[in-house]
Order: structure tokens, then sequence, then C-alpha cells
């Protein structure tokens, strides 16, 4: 069964886009309107990852609130970190080490995954639904949620797409696979809870990397990253094509400014590398797309400064843009 933007109406992707349910929510308390952060620019809906505030010392819920607030933004997609802590889940349970490790870590590593597991099968709905109220209280919408896995079970697969409802996400965001037999398994529960699944790409982005994805499914959307995609070397066209071709099967997109391969595939500050920043928010605005476009921080943070203070240069910069 094919599904199209207007099946998942329940979310109003398409007939009441996230930009225009942000403008709903902000314009809902008169009282704190002045307080509330705003970047929606000229029709075109700027957000962040919460992973862009990785180096701040506090990653708890409301401290992320107050990061993304005091940076303007008012629409994110929310890495699972600080969601599944202010939902209880165990501590041992989150993060996880990198690199070589002893049999013990191992050891410890895989009970940790299982209590997290544990934890995410027998927990309720209420304590996401409280950090939706949290957010949208403070002007803060989140359109995305990322947790999900391929690797995870029938029932974490339901628990990630339930918390996502609860959360008001339109889409639920995860790493591109190529393996088809997961497209289609992802793709099933994502038809089941009118939530898309958009697969996330690196700088394996292409202008037919997503195609697997898009065949199987229309609940099958995308997560590009645009940064990425021309450090990985504009495969088959420029990131204005790839958008222009396809625009209805972006849930949201990252932005960030890397160089070519040619220069060396560096993450540097906005408007000094090889992105075409300004020519993506343009098209974006001429068009009149809804899809919310994501900051992402992954260029070092100067000293003196801090991951807030950099997220609102980044949102000033799409502000010039976009004027």
């Amino acid at each position: 069964m094919e599904y199209t933007r207007r099946d998942f109406a329940k979310l109003a992707l398409a007939s009441m886009p996230a930009a225009a349910l942000l403008e709903r929510s902000l314009a809902s308390s008169v009282l704190l309107a002045a307080e509330r952060p705003s970047s929606l620019i000229n029709g075109v809906q700027i957000g962040t990852i919460t992973y862009s505030y990785r180096s701040m010392p506090d990653q708890s819920a409301e401290a992320t609130l107050k990061y993304i607030v005091d940076s303007g933004i008012n629409a994110i997609e929310l890495m699972n970190g600080p969601a599944e802590s202010y939902a209880g889940a165990p501590a041992t349970g989150r993060g996880g080490g990198r690199g070589q490790q002893t049999p013990e870590q191992q050891a410890a590593q895989r009970a940790a995954a299982g209590q997290l597991k544990k934890w995410r099968l027998s927990g309720s709905m209420d304590k996401y639904k409280a950090l939706r109220k949290m957010y949208n209280d403070a002007g803060v919408k989140i359109f995305a949620w990322k947790c999900l896995n391929p690797n995870m079970s029938d029932e974490e697969f339901a628990y990630v797409f339930n918390a996502a409802e609860a959360l008001g996400c339109t889409h639920t965001t995860l790493e591109l696979t190529d393996d088809v037999a997961q497209l289609k398994r992802i793709a099933a529960f994502a038809e089941k809870h009118k939530i898309y699944a958009a697969y996330h790409t690196h700088t394996q982005g292409s202008m037919t990397a997503f195609d697997q994805a898009f065949a199987v499914s229309k609940a099958n959307m995308a997560n590009v990253d645009l940064g990425h995609y021309v450090a990985g070397g504009n495969v088959g066209g420029s990131t204005i094509q790839f958008l222009k071709k396809f625009h209805d099967r972006i849930a949201s997109f990252h932005l960030k400014d890397r160089t070519t391969p040619e220069h060396g595939a560096k993450n540097l500050a906005w408007g000094t590398g090889d992105t075409p920043l300004k020519e993506i928010l343009q098209t974006v605005k001429k068009n009149k797309w809804t899809m919310p476009a994501t900051i992402e921080l992954e260029y070092d943070v100067p000293e003196g400064s801090d991951a807030v203070k950099e997220v609102a240069k980044c949102l000033q910069y799409c502000k010039a843009a976009l004027a």
C-alpha cells in the first residue's frame, strides 16, 4: 500500500507543516510570546539538532532547552540522550565507550544495553508528553527524534515510534542503511504510526543514495546532510540539484559548511567552506518548501566561545542569507 503525505494528516506535515505548527504554538500565549525564540525566517524554518550542544557541561533535557532558547532556536531534532534521561532511563544504559575495549568492558556494555532495553519496554509515555509540553511552553517544537537503530527489536521499534508521537515529532531519524529488508521493516512501523522514518547520510550522500529507501515506501524519507554531501564530492549532482529533485521526500536536512574533497573535506565556520549555504536557503525560500533546515554544529568551537554562541552565529548567518 502506498502512503502519501496526506495519509499522514495526523501529523500535518504537508497541510500543516512544522513551520505553521510553530507559528500557531508561538501565538498561543501572548504573555510568553516576547520571551520565546523565533527561527522561522521568511518562511524557512531553521532548527538545530541537540547534538550541536554536546560540548556543554549539562546534558539534561532542562539544560538543553535553555541552550536552544538562548541560541534563538524554536525547532529541533532531539537526540535520545536528553530525552531518555528525562524519561528516567538508567544512567548506565546511555552512551558507551569507543575504541579498544577489554572483555570486562564489553560485558559491562552488554549488561548496560540490556538494562536500557528492559527500561524502554516497560516505560510509560507520560514523561515524553511532559517533555514535549515543557519544550512547547518555551516555544520550542520537537520535529524529529533520533533514537532508532535497525539492530533494535520490534518491541524497541514500537517504543521509539510511540515516544516520537508523544514528543510531537513528524519524523524519527536514523542512519541510512542499504539493507532492503530493514528498510521494509522500518517503513512498516512508520506507516503504522504515521510518523516518517528519515534517513541521515554522511559523505555517502549522493543523487542515488536514497533510491532503495524511497522505492520501498513513501514513509521512508531523507534527512540528508548537505554539508557532508559536499565533502563527499557532490556525487551525481550538486546540493541544489538534490533539493530540486527530492524536495518532496526530504523530511528535514542538516546544514554545515564543509569543503570539497579537493579542499580537504574540512569542517569550517559558516561562510568559509564550500557548502553553498546561502543558495540552499534561498532555494528553499523561493520554492516555499516547508522542511526544516537543521543547524548541526561540528566545526571546532573557538576559544572563549561555546556551542550556544556558535549555534546563534549560524542562525545569524541564516537570517542574513534569507534577508
